[in-house]
């Protein structure tokens, strides 16, 4: 008797049950994240260059300090030299659309794993997989469900670069210390309170560090993400490659690099103190009195 079973025809037969029968849901899908995804590219286009430049100019100067200010505003000028500010828009509203998504799924579902060690052993399989799983593997099934555009790419980005947040979010509430979760249940907290007012605010580094990993996930797999049509500097990367031009995939890479650094220091500025306009943080003084009147407390139980 023949005992051979291909698992590549079992993928096949799954992906075609799935489109058979869910056909309507997955248009569903692609009408909601192509809204998102088109809301964010247009608002994006739509502001004139030399404004786009200033507005994260200004950021940069709030949240990092001056000095990655004037980077800021020199490396997005050279970008927009090379002719590729539209493109770094269009990777930027695929990153946007791709982590706030992740973001929203992907917080509740730490945030669930914390509370459940059952769902969490359930979980952690297959964030292993989404994250083991070679890039281009995500393509295929995007673009039979999807067709070509920046929807297939803006959903495989999201399966991509999910599990950092899921992770985590899952390990920031995890550490919390136990001395926080009890005071809250003694002062009468009950089981949102606790997770909104003491659990997510201790936990929002860690969230944090989770978000900006997914953000630079999200930036690589966009790059991917041109070979379905999904458009932005990797489809000038990907000229590059086809026609062996050195200079413009050198200069696409460039722009994704810019776009990286820019996007990866700001976001890590949200999980930590507000510097001034001199780079100094300005929370950094406060914080020996902070910690003085949070132990205050034990101190005295202790005596």
């Amino acid at each position: 008797m023949d005992m051979n079973f291909s698992i590549g025809n079992g993928a096949d037969i799954v992906v075609n049950y799935i489109l058979d029968n869910f056909t309507p849901a997955l248009d569903m899908i692609a009408a909601i994240i192509g809204f998102v995804t088109g809301g964010i590219q247009g608002g994006l286009l739509a502001i004139p260059t030399l404004l786009g430049i200033a507005i994260l100019t200004l950021l940069s100067l709030w949240r990092v300090g001056w000095k990655f200010a004037i980077f800021t505003a020199l490396a997005l000028a050279l970008v927009n030299h090379m002719g590729l500010w539209n493109g770094t828009m269009e990777s930027l509203s695929l990153v946007l659309a791709a982590t706030i998504i992740a973001i929203v799924i992907g917080i509740p579902l730490g945030i669930a794993m914390a509370r459940n060690e059952t769902l969490a052993s359930l979980i952690r399989p297959a964030l292993d997989l989404m994250q083991t799983m070679p890039a281009f593997v995500y393509l295929i099934p995007a673009a039979m469900f999807f067709g070509l555009g920046a929807v297939p790419g803006t959903i495989a980005t999201v399966i991509f670069a999910m599990p950092p947040v899921v992770r985590l979010t899952n390990l920031g509430i995890r550490q919390v210390h136990e001395e926080f979760v009890e005071a809250g249940l003694a002062f009468g907290c009950t089981a949102k309170q606790l997770l909104f007012k003491v659990q997510l605010p201790n936990a929002l580094p860690s969230i944090m560090t989770g978000i900006n990993q997914t953000i630079m996930l999200s930036l690589s797999m966009v790059v991917i993400a041109s070979m379905i049509g999904a458009g932005g500097l990797g489809n000038t990367v990907l000229t590059g490659i086809q026609r062996l031009d050195v200079g413009t995939g050198f200069e696409g890479g460039l722009a994704v690099v810019i776009l990286a650094v820019i996007l990866d220091r700001l976001t890590q500025s949200f999980g930590k103190a507000r510097p001034n306009l001199f780079g100094f943080f300005t929370a950094n003084k406060k914080q020996p009195e902070a910690n003085t009147n949070n132990t205050a407390p034990l101190q005295k139980q202790e005596a």
